[in-house]
């Protein structure tokens, strides 16, 4: 591994540097300065729920048609807009004026950091690694799990020092003077496979690529769709509901902060994992096991409200997150090919983006009809044990049609 990392390290670094700082487009990052922008404008928590909930499903929405462009223009020139952009969004942030510019700003927070700089650095590890693509990619996914370990202690440290918007106006700079000079040079050199070309040109030989287009239209990938929406649905659905979750259990206020620090480290081993997986056996091998940990992890919330429970389920949500950021930046060009990559990860990115905005409005909607956030993990994990056997007949029908 560390050989690897030498001989690619640019690259490799380039991919975690975008995924680090598409943080500061994170839900974690943005909701430490909720407060202070409910008090500026006169919010309630519902109507600034419902404002995030909008802006988040509008970049949802025009992630397919931003995200193609990856397809087209080099990934340094994507990096020399994207970036520049993004810190634009995060001064808009902190002095937002109305309403009406605090949405445009989250908005493009999401559009920006969460999608398109995950977007960019997945895409373009998935084009420019086919042999060594499972390590290529869980090196540089890692990214979201340390900039979850330090951007928000960081913000927080400046907001109590200086103020909030002192700390939007950080991250700004930060990105300028770091994220865009770093990641630009990275990337500004594509990677020309060598010591492994054969391997690569064997694999990419075998693969035809599909445009957007015919990917919509195979039922595979609807199948393929119903496992990707699964990690964020119910992970963002359980990190929304963790002062409810406390107080029906009766838990410590600091538990929850504790168990999602043991997630975080269970996903970052478990994506490093998962990329020696799939280089040695393939995606398509790892794809139908991924949801039973998120699936054990629904049914332990279901049945068990013990202190020592909600750190089973993190380790078990660890396992299932861990393997499926991995995952599904390898497994798309390993089914669809590299031409069209970028539209076809859009689509997917979008659907994700999509589910991590429904998940708490609907979930929250249904306790105040009555049916407790316990009741419903009950379902989600005989939804991930379906999905289960629907992944498992999906890959029997793409070895077939190989």
């Amino acid at each position: 591994m560390i050989a690897f990392i030498k001989s690619n390290f640019r690259w490799i670094a380039g991919g975690f540097m975008l995924t680090y700082f598409s943080g500061f487009g994170q839900t974690y990052f943005i909701s430490a300065s909720v407060s202070e922008w409910q008090a500026a404008f006169g919010l309630s928590h519902g109507e600034f729920g419902r404002l995030y909930m909008f802006a988040t499903l509008a970049s949802a929405a025009c992630l397919p048609f931003v995200g193609r462009l990856v397809d087209v223009v080099p990934p340094h020139r994507m990096i020399a807009v994207v970036v520049p952009a993004l810190a634009g969004a995060a001064m808009l942030a902190g002095y937002a004026s109305s309403i009406a510019v605090l949405v445009a700003a989250i908005f493009l927070l999401r559009l920006l950091g969460q999608g398109m700089m995950t977007h960019i650095a997945l895409t373009t590890t998935g084009r420019w690694f086919v042999a060594a693509r499972g390590r290529a990619v869980s090196l540089v996914v890692l990214g979201h799990q340390v900039a979850e370990a330090t951007i928000p202690i960081a913000f927080v440290a400046l907001m109590i020092a200086y103020g909030y918007r002192v700390g939007w106006v950080v991250a700004a700079i930060v990105l300028l003077l770091i994220g865009l000079p770093f990641a630009y040079w990275c990337y500004l050199k594509p990677r020309v496979p060598h010591g492994q070309r054969s391997a690569e040109k064997s694999a990419l030989a075998n693969v035809r690529s599909w445009s957007r287009r015919e990917v919509l239209r195979d039922a595979v990938f609807w199948v393929l769709l119903i496992g990707v929406l699964a990690p964020p649905f119910i992970g963002t659905t359980i990190f929304y509901h963790q002062n409810y979750l406390t107080a029906l259990h009766d838990w410590p206020a600091q538990l929850f902060a504790s168990s999602i620090v043991v997630m975080a480290l269970t996903t970052l081993v478990c994506a490093l994992l998962c990329g020696a997986a799939v280089d040695r056996f393939g995606s398509k091998a790892v794809l139908p096991i991924f949801l039973l940990p998120l699936s054990g992890a629904c049914f332990v919330l279901a049945y068990s409200g013990s202190e020592m429970a909600l750190f089973v389920v993190m380790v078990l949500t660890g396992i299932s997150y861990g393997m499926s950021s991995t995952l599904f930046g390898s497994l798309w060009p390993e089914i669809y090919g590299l031409e069209h990559l970028g539209a076809v990860r859009s689509v997917t990115i979008s659907a994700a983006v999509f589910a991590s905005a429904a998940g708490p409005g609907l979930t929250g909607t249904l306790i105040d009809r009555g049916f407790s956030l316990p009741t419903q993990m009950s379902f989600l994990g005989v939804y991930c044990l379906l999905a289960t056997g629907a992944l498992t007949m999906a890959v029997a029908m793409m070895r077939r049609r190989s």
